[in-house]
């Protein structure tokens, strides 16, 4: 094991890619220079037409939305507080890890694929993106080029073979 694999196992924090840092900067920024703003401006507007009944459901709805976007600000800002923007040196080549980019082959169908590995914080299946915690995330986790894995999926058991890794 190297000295940068050694570092990414011994330190406490949250790996992330730097591409899922800046999305998650982005997701930040938008939510606290548009979405908090036009929130307060509803409410503002639901105060101003006297809107403040028992039964008014928009302002209800409104408040619940800014819950719901002050609660994701503070998950963010708790992310970046603990976040270890992965250097290119500590993505793992020789074993699947977070930042590792894993090329499987599906050993029903024989289908080649990529994902890359990351975070919970910063998956995203759609985009390839499977996170360490995942079902198949955890299967692919420390194994090497050449290893089979395999997985509890809702319709049975997946198997895979690591056919290489990079950065």
């Amino acid at each position: 094991m190297n000295e940068a694999e050694l570092n990414i196992e011994t330190q406490s924090g949250l790996y992330i890619t730097p591409g899922g840092y800046s999305m998650l900067q982005k997701e930040l920024e938008e939510l606290t220079t548009v979405k908090r703003p036009e929130i307060a401006d509803r409410i503002r507007e639901s105060q101003q037409h006297g809107e403040f009944s028992e039964d008014n459901s928009e302002l209800d709805e409104v408040k619940f939305e800014q819950a719901m976007v002050e609660n994701r600000i503070a998950e963010l800002k708790e992310v970046f507080g603990s976040a270890i923007i992965l250097e290119p040196q500590m993505i793992p080549t020789d074993y699947a890890g977070i930042g590792s980019l894993v090329t499987l082959m599906d050993l029903q169908f024989h289908d080649e694929f990529t994902i890359r590995l990351v975070s919970s914080v910063e998956a995203d299946p759609s985009h390839d993106l499977v996170s360490n915690e995942s079902p198949m995330g955890q299967a692919a986790l420390g194994h090497a080029p050449g290893e089979d894995v395999s997985f509890e999926a809702p319709d049975g058991v997946k198997r895979f073979r690591i056919v290489s890794i990079s950065r």
